[in-house]
């Protein structure tokens, strides 16, 4: 079938894996499927076209290695920018939307000295956003994972990095451009950046935070989980300092994420 037209028709990664598994259609994925016939692909293709945005599917060669590991991969990624990013070793940085300068710091400290290894994070407020401008500072190759599609942006704090990442860096998304926001997309997003990294790294989360779940999704992939040990007395770094007791690596300098990446 037409991978564009049945991410165009709304057919999630998960109904994509019932479709290639022969299993039982429910009424919601047959009306999906049913729309099909309505799409016009050349209109999809010069719409993409007009508004400057690339598409991969699974099969193509550039499409992350890791990703395609994964149990819901998304069989569709739409993209702006240097497609030849998705083919970098890349490390997950998430943490808090209030992160302080604490995840700032730690990250000049550590991220320039991670040679070679391209960073991947949501382009969200806070630890995400403070990934990106340092990688950008550096020359660091990063990408930028969108929750919805390319057509929207959210928070506008990290509008103009976006703009920037889509000159030099890339931004990529499961979704079509029209795609609006969902708080479900979110988490969706995640395991993306759980998935095409070779490890993740959480500077700072509270003991219940999605950051975290980003990081057990990483685990769950068997890939590695880093959390920057955070001062006792703060909240913000009592999520990372649990999973660090339960064996997260403590990360303290590049020196502790670098051996995986060889």
């Amino acid at each position: 079938m037409d991978l564009l037209l049945m991410s165009y028709a709304g057919i999630t990664s998960k109904e994509f894996l019932t479709l290639q598994s022969n299993g039982p259609i429910s009424p919601a994925l047959q009306n999906k499927l049913s729309q099909l016939k309505h799409l016009n692909r050349q209109d999809i293709i010069a719409e993409l076209d007009r508004k400057d945005i690339g598409y991969i599917t699974h099969e193509h060669s550039l499409y992350p290695p890791l990703l395609k590991e994964i149990y819901d991969f998304p069989y569709i990624l739409y993209y702006r920018g240097e497609l030849s990013l998705l083919s970098e070793k890349m490390l997950g940085v998430v943490g808090s939307r209030k992160a302080t300068a604490y995840t700032k710091n730690a990250l000049e400290k550590i991220l320039p000295e991670l040679h070679g290894i391209a960073v991947i994070s949501g382009l969200a407020y806070g630890a995400d956003e403070a990934a990106h401008r340092i990688a950008l500072n550096h020359n660091i190759k990063t990408i930028g994972v969108l929750a919805f599609g390319h057509d929207t942006h959210y928070p506008k704090t990290t509008a103009d990095i976006r703009l920037t990442m889509e000159k030099n860096h890339i931004t990529i998304s499961e979704y079509p451009p029209g795609t609006g926001i969902k708080k479900w997309q979110f988490v969706a997003r995640n395991r993306i950046i759980a998935g095409a990294a070779r490890g993740v790294l959480v500077t700072e989360a509270e003991e219940k935070s999605g950051s975290l779940i980003t990081l057990e999704m990483a685990l769950d992939e068997n890939r590695n989980g880093y959390c920057l040990p955070g001062n006792i007395t703060s909240d913000l770094s009592k999520g990372t300092n649990l999973r660090i007791k339960e064996g997260a690596m403590a990360v303290t300098s590049a020196a502790d994420i670098l051996p995986d990446f060889e």
